[in-house]
């Protein structure tokens, strides 16, 4: 494994084992452990959108394995001042070991992946956003136990969390449910990719018909980071795309709830359904730390693929 670009590059084994490599790392931390996998190793950020839990979870992450992690905005790079994204990739590739982008365009990150010579990870595009995904699915087996089995619903926006999600979900053996307005359904190659799962995928206008019998109920905001402009506009489109107690009411009655966070409370979720699974969603959160730690190790560690 030598980037992580999105999902649909992984496979079901790959996924496992960043999962498992990620409990394994949550366990040491928690346990006062050392793990100094990454010593002396580099990692760049290179961040076109703002974060809270990208940034100080990968920053902490490269900290507790013993390498750095250089936090480059677009005021620190050429790259927001018009330098080809091949030229940035090659001279990056002479000073890091690794670099980790949170962007707008796809293809900024595979380009990066295809002029570079190091490791590129996703830390979140308009496409997809698989970080976030390998921790909610690390979350799932946390307190489900397993994946074969259990149903996934997504409601609301069919953007890079719904996309990753399909992906994630349908790749461990879930059942995937989808529901979302038809001008907001995920990105056509994710779609197809989900039809050749047969009866395992179902995308939905009708969130009660998406929840029914969910074992994990996902939700985002309605409005992502670029969208501001159109906030008014989606209010109106994603009335009633909202997990609440009529949602949950349809759910298996110890369904879990996800949520990436920012949350935008009586908006996708209700202030109610939110605080009553508190504790599964911010342990969803601590888990990006653990995943992110488990990706860097795979792409940057010694023994790599």
């Amino acid at each position: 494994m030598k980037n992580l670009l999105k999902m649909l590059d992984l496979s079901r084994e790959e996924i496992i084992d960043i999962l498992n490599l990620a409990d394994q790392l949550k366990y040491e931390q928690k346990n006062g452990i050392e793990h100094k996998i990454l010593k002396g190793k580099t990692l760049g950020m290179i961040f076109q959108k703002s974060s809270t839990r990208t940034r100080v979870s990968f920053e902490t992450g490269m900290y507790q394995l013993g390498g750095q992690a250089l936090f480059l905005s677009n005021r620190d790079l050429q790259i927001g001042r018009g330098e080809p994204v091949q030229d940035t990739a090659r001279v990056l590739s002479r000073y890091l070991d690794g670099i980790m982008i949170r962007t707008f365009e796809q293809k900024e990150v595979e380009d990066l992946a295809y002029y570079g010579s190091i490791p590129v990870i996703n830390g979140l595009t308009d496409f997809c956003h698989p970080c976030q995904v390998l921790a909610d699915l690390m979350t799932i087996r946390e307190f489900k136990g397993r994946f074969d089995g259990l149903k996934m619903c997504y409601i609301g926006d069919g953007n890079n969390m719904a996309n990753s999600l399909i992906v994630g979900g349908l790749k461990v053996g879930m059942n995937v449910s989808i529901a979302c307005p038809v001008d907001y359904r995920p990105a056509n190659v994710v779609l197809d990719f989900a039809a050749g799962y047969g009866d395992k995928f179902m995308m939905t206008t009708e969130p009660l018909e998406a929840a029914k019998g969910a074992d994990v109920v996902f939700t985002d905001v309605w409005t992502s980071m670029g969208e501001e402009g159109e906030t008014e506009k989606r209010k109106i489109a994603f009335e009633g795309y909202q997990i609440n107690d009529e949602v949950m009411a349809v759910a298996k009655p110890d369904a879990m709830v996800q949520h990436c966070l920012p949350a935008h409370r009586e908006e996708e979720i209700t202030e109610k359904v939110f605080e009553a699974h508190a504790d599964e969603i911010f342990e969803e959160a601590e888990n990006r730390l653990h995943a992110q730690k488990a990706v860097m190790v795979k792409v940057m560690g010694e023994n790599q693929e």
